[in-house]
């Protein structure tokens, strides 16, 4: 019930001291970085930045007169309430370059929703072209504001549109705006895809506040409940914030639910995992396992991140194993299997994304079967 309780709940996440069980223990860089993730979490082709920046190129090249004069047109029609039509409010948006712009932009999307509301926009979709531009410009705030807006309900009815606004919030480290942009979008009844939960679990993730971590766990329980699939980078978020939240049985019961555990970030987990229950064979057993020549010299080894081994080192000093863990240690660091990027680093990556096959050059839209050149406002 946790997720009901979004709207209340933002104001007062970042309120609360970080109660993270690594204070002291790692190296400080993985508990600062719960307010400073700068990269986003969502892939290019989700995204499609260049893509959209390649299109208002092309728009800009074939328009006719001035951006100004169309502006002020625009402008013109909104002061008199009159009706902004469909290819009027595309073309706007594709000729938007500044903020200054975009206060235009968010006050034809207003004027157009407001005529417009109760009919369907037809296989175009407004939102995620507005979140674009947004992104582009660096203006997560206005983006959070437009799509938490009450009155704007159903112009966003995509789950693309919510989750750029997120991936926009989450790189600039507003956290609490993200998960009240994630409230919206679970209370408009929108269902989460892959890339929504990467983002709601990575924004519990660096909130790291004891009710993050309960709207973490509920999302979870509603999503196996209903038979959804959980991606592992999200899982690996829950596992992190667990781990944070010193709740080590969840950590564990967590990361036996992924199906693949081979992904360096995985094993960084599995390590810290079993160091802090206290299981430091096992944990050695997988350090040394990284060790053994058994792939070919073209296939890169696994490597730990600094954080991981000096938790290990630090939970069997003047004990049984220190002698052991050190000569392991030693024997990654040789190898160059030991790097300094951090566990954060590792969870807040930058997705590749899909490789697209190389194949001739479209000309012509799969949609319409008409030249692409004649469809860049449609598609």
């Amino acid at each position: 019930m946790a997720l009901a309780r979004f709207g209340k709940c933002c104001r007062s996440l970042l309120n609360e001291p970080c109660k993270a069980v690594y204070c002291g223990v790692l190296q400080p860089g993985w508990i600062e970085s719960c307010t400073g993730a700068k990269r986003h979490l969502l892939s290019d082709d989700v995204l499609k930045l260049q893509d959209f920046q390649l299109r208002k190129l092309n728009v800009a090249h074939r328009v006719t007169g001035s951006k100004e004069n169309y502006f002020e047109q625009i402008g013109q029609k909104i002061q008199r309430k009159d009706l902004i039509l469909s290819d009027e409010l595309k073309l706007l948006l594709h000729l938007c370059q500044s903020a200054n712009d975009m206060v235009l932009a968010r006050e034809a999307i207003y004027r157009y929703h407001a005529e417009n509301h109760n009919f369907s926009y037809g296989e175009f979709k407004f939102g995620p072209v507005f979140m674009r531009l947004c992104y582009e410009l660096d203006l997560e705030d206005l983006a959070a504001a437009t799509v938490t807006d009450k009155s704007m309900k159903g112009f966003f009815n995509d789950v693309t549109s919510f989750n750029i606004a997120i991936d926009m919030l989450f790189t600039k480290g507003s956290y609490e705006k993200a998960l009240e942009v994630l409230g919206t979008m679970k209370n408009q009844g929108l269902i989460f895809n892959k890339d929504s939960l990467i983002l709601a679990f990575g924004t519990c993730y660096k909130l790291n506040t004891a009710e993050s971590y309960r709207i973490c766990t509920a999302l979870i329980e509603e999503q196996q409940t209903k038979g959804r699939f959980i991606p592992r980078h999200a899982y690996c978020f829950a596992v992190a914030l667990a781990l944070r939240q010193n709740d080590i049985e969840k950590a564990q019961s967590l990361f036996s639910q992924i199906m693949d555990t081979e992904s360096r970030l995985c094993q960084n987990l599995k390590v810290v995992i079993l160091t802090m229950s206290g299981s430091v064979m096992e944990a050695i057993s997988i350090l040394s396992g990284a060790l053994l020549p058994k792939r070919p010299s073209f296939v890169k080894k696994p490597d730990f991140s600094q954080e991981t081994v000096d938790l290990l080192r630090l939970q069997s000093k003047d004990k049984l194993h220190m002698m052991e863990v050190e000569q392991i240690v030693t024997l990654l660091e040789q190898a160059n299997q030991v790097t300094q990027q951090t566990l954060d680093d590792m969870l807040c990556r930058t997705p590749t994304g899909k490789r697209k096959p190389v194949m001739e050059e479209r000309k012509t839209s799969r949609r319409t079967l008409k030249l692409l050149q004649s469809t860049l406002l449609s598609e």
